[in-house]
């Protein structure tokens, strides 16, 4: 069974550059609601299921892009927090080069959280493919399970049928805490880019780092706030 994506409007030259930005125009999608985690796991166990592409050579995931700049820019922190995220940041780069053996690479999402996977009337359809890319299945399987051992905005019971749906479950993984502690280290230091350009959410970035150095207990943290 095929996994349906978002697709561009054809009939035009893209990216068009405006203003110096490339800009590109998608077919708007009927009215539609973010996945159930049973959805979210079907769609990706077909994905990952898949052929690769013929037409497309895939790069590898890059779960590290952008975080030395947003660490650099993130000059709300104090430089001590700064250090830490920077060694946090060579430490899981090397952690990621040494996982243990996971499922067959394949084709992965790279973004797999449930706003990433809407369903219609016409069934699921994957949006933002910015991070599309060669790599192992339980990087999309994380954005899910972080949902239930780091942040607490799902249950045991709705994490249980995403697993069941899927047909594997990434907790028990070997490399899970790795890649959690990567997908951790991402929305931080994107709450603390986002705090050098908004200062009310400094207090939001602050808090984020206190939680993965370790300074406010252990998992989950539910107090952190939904950044868009």
């Amino acid at each position: 069974m095929e996994v349906r994506a978002v697709e561009t409007v054809p009939g035009i030259d893209q990216p068009v550059v405006i203003e110096g930005a490339p800009v590109t125009f998608w077919r708007e999608l009927p009215e539609h609601r973010h996945g159930t985690p049973p959805e979210v796991a079907a769609v990706l166990k077909r994905l990952h299921a898949g052929p690769l592409p013929t037409n497309l050579e895939l790069p590898p995931v890059a779960p590290f892009v952008r975080l030395r700049e947003r660490i650099d820019g993130a000059t709300t922190l104090s430089e001590d927090d700064r250090t830490w995220l920077r060694e946090q940041l060579a430490r899981l780069m090397e952690a990621f080069d040494d996982l243990p053996a996971s499922l067959p690479q394949s084709a992965i999402h790279g973004d797999a959280w449930a706003g990433n996977v809407v369903v219609s009337d016409n069934g699921p359809v994957l949006l933002d493919l910015e991070r599309f890319a060669l790599g192992p299945p339980e990087w999309d399987l994380v954005s899910t399970a972080v949902r239930l051992s780091t942040f607490g905005t799902m249950t045991a019971e709705e994490y249980r049928a995403f697993a069941a749906a899927y047909g594997h479950d990434v907790l028990e993984w070997d490399g899970f805490e790795v890649l959690r502690d990567i997908r951790e280290l991402r929305v931080t230091c994107y709450a603390a880019q986002r705090a050098s350009e908004e200062p009310s959410l400094r207090p939001e970035a602050e808090l984020r780092v206190a939680s993965i150095r370790g300074l406010r207990g252990p998992r989950p943290w539910p107090d952190w706030t939904p950044l868009s």
